[in-house]
């Protein structure tokens, strides 16, 4: 049975993870979907404001997002998301960080165009093993509700 908009209450969801991220992970998204220099070349990146190879903030959207479908997406009844609220890249992803993903639900509100659905407010932060943040992201998620689920 997915989660619907009904089982979410403010506060912790979860931590979930770990997820590895190696220099060739960083090096290959880089390649495909950001090549600057300091996620691609280590000289560079080391003359960079990020002293040393780093992996670009757009993948550790990716990565979030990773995190988020193994961690609990899979056991929601997701109706997907209108787009993202804010998004904060606060340190370098490091070739070898074991990432982490905190989720919190901050809010949730009955949709008044929709009344299948409601929002989800997360907020999340991803940290790297010594518990650094990396990233913060919030997310309003729309979920279905109970009588929509049910009438399935």
């Amino acid at each position: 049975m997915k989660l619907t908009f009904e089982d979410f209450q403010p506060g912790p969801l979860g931590i979930f993870g770990p997820l590895h991220v190696t220099r060739e992970d960083i090096i290959a998204f880089a390649s495909e979907f950001d090549p600057q220099p300091m996620h691609l070349d280590d000289e560079a990146a080391n003359r960079s404001m990020l002293k040393g190879l780093s992996g670009s903030g757009w993948h550790m959207c990716a990565l979030f997002m990773r995190l988020s479908w193994d961690g609990f997406i899979h056991r929601i009844a997701s109706a997907g998301a209108p787009g993202v609220d804010e998004v904060r890249w606060v340190a370098p992803l490091r070739p070898g960080d074991d990432l982490m993903l905190e989720v919190e639900v901050t809010g949730k509100r009955e949709s008044r165009s929709r009344p299948d659905i409601g929002f989800v407010h997360l907020n999340n932060v991803m940290r790297n093993a010594k518990g650094e943040t990396l990233m913060t992201i919030s997310v309003p998620l729309m979920v279905l509700r109970r009588a929509a689920v049910a009438g399935k």
